[in-house]
């Protein structure tokens, strides 16, 4: 699996936002992806980042009916990302404080 592949795309809620100010972030991730490539994709794609811990919630896929037929949605995958104290902050974020 590619670096870029590992980060779908960040996560923009009322509790995401309070965790930025304590260097606090949250991604939607590659189902299949550990804590550690997790850590080392932040660090590739952000440049300056130095990550201290890497929290994971796996999601099941809620089912949906559209008439009589029965399906489901994709599972997925939340990752909470802590920065060091001494690492600079993410760039992306900071301008939606």
């Amino acid at each position: 699996m590619n670096l870029y592949d590992i980060i779908i795309k960040p996560i923009l809620s009322e509790r995401a936002f309070e965790g930025i100010k304590n260097k606090n972030y949250a991604f939607r991730v590659h189902p299949d992806a550990t804590k550690d490539q997790i850590k080392m994709a932040v660090e590739h794609a952000f440049k300056g980042v130095v990550v201290e811990s890497v929290n994971t919630a796996n999601y099941k896929g809620k089912e949906k009916r559209q008439g009589r037929h029965v399906g489901k949605t994709a599972k997925w995958k939340k990752a909470w990302v802590q920065l060091t104290k001494d690492s600079k902050p993410i760039e992306f974020f900071e301008g939606l404080q």
